[in-house]
Parts: structure tokens; sequence; C-alpha cells
């Protein structure tokens, strides 16, 4: 563009602004060189303000973006910051998956421990159910998207590994084209119509390349790498694809990059760390690898411009055996899940980004004044209670607390001593219905019904039968409580009755006659899951309710028993968490209304629990209790260094 002949001397002063006081405004046009600036003979009214003075910073921001904050008294900016963040784990822990798609919609297929033929999908927040594979494998080759998936070949009980083909529509499997060589090695790339297939090993080298074309696979000739290698890191597509690190026989470890123009390979430059068995995506002008089997196991990431590699921020976690995605457009995102630390069902992902995003988790949260099993309560994460319970050997209690979202304090006792109530409500307006005592009578079941206003306990009208270990939800006028377990031995219903805020009436059924469900939403959009129909049976049936009749809902992930609920969720936005079920497990659901997904894990187990799917709070037999907060993502403005 030609320059601009002038001196401009600017000088950036303590408010951020450009000291300009020496320019008149007026440019001479025999000062312009390029003749398309020929008209432009003086500076805008701005011209000295190029770097505005701010409070605070400003939102919504922009890469790029540079500014003096006045408050802080610096010179800031946003600038892409990269790092790796936790997402939640997978549903399995496995190595040598076969993944595709991308950080907001990836499969992962198969797997180690062999055998394994689950698939699970990732929305981006956590891991749901999908379709099973045809044939149980690991350590193989996988392209394309989680609507329009590929994978082929990979070990089995065969040390020559196989040369099946399998094509994915999000929903199901379906056999494709087998591979001429057979054998196996993490890798592939491309699409469903369009993928590779490079070196893989079937008790000796296989230096070999084959193309798929959505129907069968074609041999390239001649189709050898420069440099041998298996269970590489990929990126890219069919006509421009990349592989780096990798291993060969004897085990050595490799970083090298080769290059492929949809006929042959070229070697390119190689990557900072060998490694094998490692993740990659992208494409060949804008890749990133990361962790991978070196010495030790590593969990260095290198991003890839096209001609050389350069490091960037690590992974949490360093495992070798990992899978990622196929169908990511460069190095800028990534997801990386599974693999060998041992094993493990971890996902990370990872951004560049002026967004800094801080993962969902549950950390400690306040003690409640009072220890005992057996206790339920309702309300939010910043305004709850929790009543009753039971301690040994066998004395139930009548202690009631209230939390703020700091901390417990003591309240007016509830009427009757009880354990396992059922509850629903705020803290201001709380529900307790039902529950049991072990001491004096180890049979005794509660009909009784109690009111909270914040303050005190009042007794209502009684529920029509005796119960406990069911599940309740709503608020003080419009509740139910469902499958609760009214007897010795084993009386457990399907019934379900509502509550009105003075009297109680019948509902509908429910189509599972169990107990130990957990259930969410309000009397006309309810939401129940879980049960345990037997002593020792469980079930993973969701049912949905709207005032009248029950209907099927997406089963969970899993059997799921009792645990706590965010009771203040909805059928389509909640959570359910830390199911007691033997083993007694830290696990968390959430669903959207479609399907079940994976959500961070509990620190430790918990039985109970209330809230929101993104504020939720989990207490029962263990204190202290624990307290969730979803994913949250803000704008960071970076300082920047005049040293």
């Amino acid at each position: 563009m030609g320059s601009l002949k002038r001196n401009l001397a600017n000088n950036i002063l303590s408010d951020g602004k450009f000291d300009a006081t020496d320019i008149d405004g007026a440019l001479p046009a025999s000062n312009v060189n390029n003749e398309s600036l020929d008209n432009v003979t003086s500076f805008g009214p701005s011209f000295g303000d190029g770097i505005q003075p701010v409070s605070s910073d400003p939102t919504p921001g922009t890469s790029g973006d540079f500014f003096y904050n006045t408050t802080d008294g610096k010179l800031k900016g946003y600038v892409n910051i990269q790092a790796w963040s936790s997402g939640a784990n997978m549903a399995n822990a496995m190595g040598y998956r076969f993944g595709g798609g991308t950080q907001t919609a990836a499969f992962a297929a198969g797997g180690y421990p062999y055998p394994n033929t689950a698939t699970e999908e990732y929305n981006g927040t956590g891991w749901s159910t999908g379709g099973a594979i045809g044939t149980a494998r690991y350590e193989g080759g996988s392209a394309g998207t989680q609507t329009s998936g590929l994978i082929f070949g990979g070990y089995t009980n065969s040390t020559s590994g196989n040369t099946n083909t399998e094509e994915y529509d999000g929903s199901s499997w379906t056999a494709g084209g087998a591979l001429n060589q057979t054998g196996y090695s993490q890798g592939g790339l491309g699409t469903q119509t369009a993928g590779l297939y490079a070196s893989r090993f079937s008790g000796t080298d296989q230096n070999v390349t084959e193309e798929y074309n959505g129907t069968s696979w074609t041999a390239v000739s001649p189709g050898t790498q420069n440099a041998y290698a298996f269970d590489v890191g990929t990126a890219g597509t069919q006509t421009a694809g990349l592989q780096f690190g990798g291993q060969s026989s004897p085990p050595t470890v490799l970083a090298n990059t080769e290059l492929y123009d949809g006929s042959a390979w070229t070697a390119g430059n190689a990557m900072n760390t060998a490694r094998s068995q490692l993740g990659g995506s992208g494409i060949q002008t804008s890749a990133i690898a990361f962790g991978g089997r070196s010495t030790p196991l590593v969990a260095n990431t290198e991003q890839y411009d096209g001609t050389s590699w350069s490091e960037t921020a690590d992974l949490a976690t360093a495992r070798r055996q990992l899978s990622s995605t196929r169908a990511e457009t460069g190095n800028s995102q990534a997801l990386a899940f599974g693999g060998k630390t041992p094993t493990t069902a971890s996902t990370e992902e990872f951004t560049s980004s002026i967004n800094v995003t801080t993962p969902g988790a549950w950390s400690a949260g306040g003690t409640i004044p009072y220890s005992a099993g057996s206790k339920n309560g309702s309300g939010i994460l910043t305004a709850a209670f929790v009543v009753g319970g039971e301690t040994p050997p066998g004395a139930m209690v009548n202690t009631s607390a209230s939390y703020n979202g700091t901390s417990w304090t003591a309240t007016n006792n509830i009427n009757s001593a009880r354990g396992n109530v059922q509850a629903a409500g705020t803290l201001t307006a709380g529900l307790i219905m039902g529950g049991y005592q072990n001491v004096p009578d180890p049979n005794f079941l509660f009909e009784e019904t109690e009111e909270f206003n914040g303050t005190t306990w009042s007794e209502v009208n009684d529920m029509p039968t005796g119960g406990y270990a069911g599940s309740g939800t709503g608020t003080q006028t419009a509740a139910f409580v469902n499958n609760m377990y009214i007897g010795s031995p084993g009386e457990r219903t399907n019934v379900t009755y509502e509550y009105d805020g003075t009297n109680w009436s019948n509902g509908g059924n429910t189509a599972e006659t169990t107990n130990s469900r957990a259930s969410v939403g309000t009397l006309t959009a309810g939401l129940t899951t879980g049960g345990r129909p037997a002593p020792s049976s469980y079930i993973k049936k969701t049912e949905l309710y709207d005032g009248t009749s029950w209907t099927s809902g997406v089963d969970m992930i899993s059997e799921f028993q009792n645990g706590g609920q965010s009771s203040k969720g909805t059928q389509t936005d909640c959570i359910i968490f830390g199911s007691p079920r033997s083993p007694v497990n830290t696990d968390a659901f959430k669903t959207d209304g479609t399907t079940w997904f994976t959500s961070p894990s509990l620190v430790s187990a918990q039985n109970e629990g209330t809230g929101t799917s993104t504020a939720a709070l989990a207490f029962g037999n263990n204190n202290p209790i624990q307290e969730f907060t979803g994913e949250t993502t803000a704008v960071t403005a970076s300082t920047i260094s005049t040293e």
C-alpha cells in the first residue's frame, strides 16, 4: 500500500492515548505514494486515540483488541490463550478407542480392555450411549464425523488384526468394504466416503496405503512412506493428509512427519518430541499432536503450521493409547479421550481463545451440624434444607438444618423423628412426607406430612399410605411422591400420590414397580429414573409425568438406585448423581430430554441431593456436603508486559 512519509513521533501516555500534539491534521498529497490514497489528505478526529483508556475491561472482546485499564493502571489486550480443560468422563474407561467427529460432536467406539463393542457420543458436555459396533476390536483406524463415521482394521483376538470396515450414521453401524491388507494401527484419517489408512502391523511391518471411496478400499501404488510407522497421530483429508509420530519394530518411538497429496508421501519436519500411541487432529496445514508413549508417558502438545511443529500447553494427564477426533478444521481446538495411565475414562478439551473455560466440578461445601445417615432435603444450592436421619445403632433423629450456599444453620426440629423421608419445595416453603423408624418399631412407616415456612415445621394431612425410599418433587402446593417402599418384606409399589397444598390424592401409576428412584421437575412436568425393583436388581428406566399419567423416557446410561437429584431441574435439564447401588459409586449424569450423558463425578460418594443442573448440592451419609458448579466461560484480558 504505499507509505505515509511523516514522522508521527507518537507515544503512549499514562491514560493510554497516543501523544499526537505535533500533528496539525494536514497530510500533503505529495506524501501519499499509492494512487488509491490520493484523496486522503487529513487525519480523522480519532487519530491519537488508537489505544483507548477504559475503567474496566470491555466486553465483549475481540482477539487483537488492546486498551489501557485506568483502574488497574495496565496496558491490556485480548489475545488467544491456549489451554486444556477437563470434560466429563466417558462411561467406559478404555484405551485404543476408534474416534471421530469434532470437539462438540464426537464418537468413541470399541477399545481395550477387549472385547468391547460400545460406542459413546460426546456433545461438548458429556458422553451418551451410541450404537454398538459389529466387531469388538481396538487399536484401529477411524475417520469421519459423529453422524457419518468410519472405522477399519484393528486388533481382535488375532495377532494379525482384521480387515473389517464399519460405517456409522449417528445411531447404528453397518458393514463396509473390507481392507485389502489386514493389520492394526491407531490412525486413519479423512471422511466416510474418502478415507485413508496407511502403515499398520500384522505380525510384521506393513508399509502400505489404502484409500476408501465409501464402498471399497484401493491399494495405492507404491503407497510406501519414507519412514514406516504405526500407532501414529493423523490429521487432514485423503488428498491432503498428515501423519506424525508412531513407532517402528522393534518398538522405537518416532518424531517423523509425513505429508500425503492423494498419491504419494513426502517427508516433513519432525516433531519436537518423539512418541507413539498419541492423539492428533486438524488439517495438513494446521494440525495438533498430544500425549503418547515416549520415555515415559508424555503430556506434551505440539501445533503444526504446515511447515514446523511448536510446543503449546500440555495435557493435564500424560497418557498413551488415547483417542481423538477426525473432523476438526484446524489446531485451535481438539479433544482427547480415554487412554492408558493406567486405563482411564478422562476427557480433555483444547482451545485457543480469548475465553477462559472453567470446567464443571464438584467441591467440598459446608458441614451439616449433625451426623446421621438417611437424611433428605430440598431447595437450591444457596437456599436448601435437610432433615431427619438415622444414627447407629438405629436411633432416629428429628433434626433440621438450612444452608445458605456457604454454611449450615440448625433450624427448628421436625415433629416426628424419622429417616429416608421424601422431600420437595424450597427453604421457605418446604415439604417432607413419609419416612421410617427402626426404634422402637423396626417396621413402622410414616404417613405424616410436614410443611416448612423457613422457621418452623407444621404437621398437615397425612399421605394415604405410609412409606419411605420413594422419590418426591414439586412445590409445597403442587407435589408428587412415587414408587415408595411400603412394607416388609419387598413391598415396592408403582403408586403415585399428589399433594395440592391441603390434600393427597392418587395420581397415575408408573410402569415400573420399584422403589429408590430419583425424581425431578414439577407436578405437571416430572421425571423419575432408575430404581431397585428387587433387593439385588437395579434398572435404568426413565418415566415422564404430565400430572395425569406416566410415559416412557430415554433410558439412563447405567442402572441407578436412588442417589441425589437436581429436584429443581426439569424434564429437559437435570442432573442425577451418587447412586448407592452396590458397588457405591460417584457417577453423575445429565439429560437434555433427548439423551442421558455423563457429567463430572462426585469427589466421594453421597446418596441424596438437590438443586439445579448447574448448581447442585450432594449430601447423605457423609460430611462435608459437596457442591456442583457447572462449566463457565469468561472473556479474559491479558496484561501486556512492558519489560
